[in-house]
């Protein structure tokens, strides 16, 4: 591979997104899913590729469709890199308030979103246990694929590739991005029907009707936001953009140092003890976004906060999300997923119906008052993406009168540094390989079970109304 390649496999990409945005702008379809326009791109790029015309008996079309080879290894390793960007970037710029404040405004919605994230494991190791790994003989990792696809996304699937193939278990990359290409689409659809089950049994008034603006706003990726300019307050002696960029260096830094100093620690003091070695199986990225807090905690004490704009934060965040979303599906194998169709309908069943008891009867008896607005959020990231959530809040809540958009923002800061794309979330896989599905479900399961008694004996005791 030579820079030419990773030119070239970069100017596709951007192409992809551009054609995709002018697909998404004039299929109606595809804006009523709120797809965002870098899934319409990866797809493209899959169907172009040895998935799609590649296997068309056509003269002149190679075995890899439109891209060559080196091309689509450019875009088999980007992921790894660039979840490291969109996780260092996620909590600079943001105040990080103390856990008492946090803890005040959305102290139910953590609970909830705990509970349905750690449920997932339990759910897919579970059914991994009973169902997967007797008929299909798949490895016990595939019990973490539903928090994987579903509660990580996109991004945190194809993060981990990485991680599955050097733990055996190549196919668990492209599953997990099928279950969140499923989540998407159902998180929508299921989000919007529970909606109008809610106006029509009269738990909410009718839904809000998001407009064209909103919806584009809406509709690209979670780590967007209105109202925001990119690069406004910043100092302008130096390009806006290239500081920003030091500071993701920086914060991307901190986390290879984090993790370096875990693998030697463990290395030093448990391995010897007969531990196996877990660290060295971590990915980067949730280390990366400790180094993001790290550097933002730091920065009203070493007098740089002003230098950060949120803003121009989220564009770098986005930019190397939609990058990685294109380059992740494009080298999507569906051969994994054909060959694995079973255990994939197994898990896509299993998490769906999880994701719909915890809205249904888990935030009925956590939220002590407006469970659907509330439930609605955790519902829509449970599926597969913050921005479902966003979305199902919006049309839950129209006049944003139950505080749901707020409590959801804050639950993220105590949510993402542990699981849907955090530090166990990584460490899930490794736990696995190394243990077993039987040890990881038993604690798995003790973490479930204490989050939803802390929230029944904190919050609920009696069901909402």
């Amino acid at each position: 591979m030579n820079l030419e390649s990773v030119a070239i496999a970069l100017l596709f990409l951007s192409i992809l997104l551009i054609v995709g945005k002018w697909v998404r702008r004039r299929t109606g379809w595809v804006r009523r899913l709120f797809l965002p326009s870098s899934i319409v791109a990866g797809a493209l790029a899959l169907a172009f590729g040895p998935q799609g015309i590649g296997r068309l008996p056509w003269e002149g079309v190679s075995d890899n469709g439109l891209w060559s080879e080196d091309v689509l290894s450019v875009w088999g390793d980007l992921p790894k890199l660039l979840i490291s960007v969109v996780f260092a970037a996620l909590f600079l710029g943001k105040p990080i308030p103390g856990l008492k404040s946090i803890w005040r405004q959305s102290g139910p919605m953590v609970v909830h979103g705990q509970a349905v994230a750690w449920g997932q494991y339990v759910v897919g190791l579970g059914l991994a246990m009973l169902v997967i790994i007797p008929i299909w003989k798949m490895s016990p990792m595939a019990g973490a694929l539903i928090e994987i696809g579903f509660e990580g996304g996109h991004g945190t699937a194809a993060g981990l590739g990485a991680t599955f193939r050097e733990l055996g278990f190549e196919d668990g990359a492209d599953l997990a991005l099928g279950l969140a290409t499923i989540g998407v689409v159902a998180g929508v659809l299921l989000g919007t029907l529970c909606v109008n089950w809610a106006v029509w049994r009269g738990h909410i008034e009718k839904p809000g009707q998001v407009d064209e603006e909103e919806e584009e706003r809406l509709g690209e990726h979670e780590n967007r936001e209105a109202g925001e300019r990119a690069g406004s307050g910043t100092d302008q002696t130096i390009e806006p953009l290239s500081i920003h960029l030091g500071f993701v260096a920086v914060s991307i830094g901190l986390g290879w140092l984090l993790l370096e100093g875990m693998v030697w620690l463990e290395g030093l003091l448990l391995v010897p003890l007969g531990w196996p070695e877990l660290m060295r199986h971590i990915p980067l990225f949730p280390l990366a976004m400790i180094g993001g807090v790290i550097v933002q905690m730091l920065a009203p004490r070493l007098g740089y906060a002003s230098l950060i704009d949120r803003g121009l934060m989220n564009r770098i965040s986005g930019t190397a999300l939609d990058l990685l979303i294109v380059a992740a599906l494009g080298a999507l194998s569906l051969d994994a997923i054909g060959a694995n169709a079973g255990p994939f309908f197994v898990l896509a069943l299993g998490g769906i119906l999880w994701n719909l008891f915890g809205f249904f009867v888990l935030a009925r008896w956590l939220f002590p008052r407006d469970w659907v607005p509330m439930g609605m959020a955790n519902l829509g990231q449970g599926m597969g993406m913050t921005v479902i959530g966003l979305l199902l809040v919006r049309m839950s809540d129209p006049r944003g009168r139950t505080g749901a958009m707020e409590a959801f923002g804050y639950k993220q800061l105590l949510f993402e540094p542990v699981v849907g794309g955090g530090l166990f979330t990584a460490a899930s896989l490794p736990l696995i390989y190394q243990f077993g599905a039987g040890p990881v479900f038993t604690g798995v399961t003790v973490v479930m079970v204490g989050w939803l008694v802390a929230g029944w004996w904190l919050f609920g005791r009696r069901p909402a109304r």
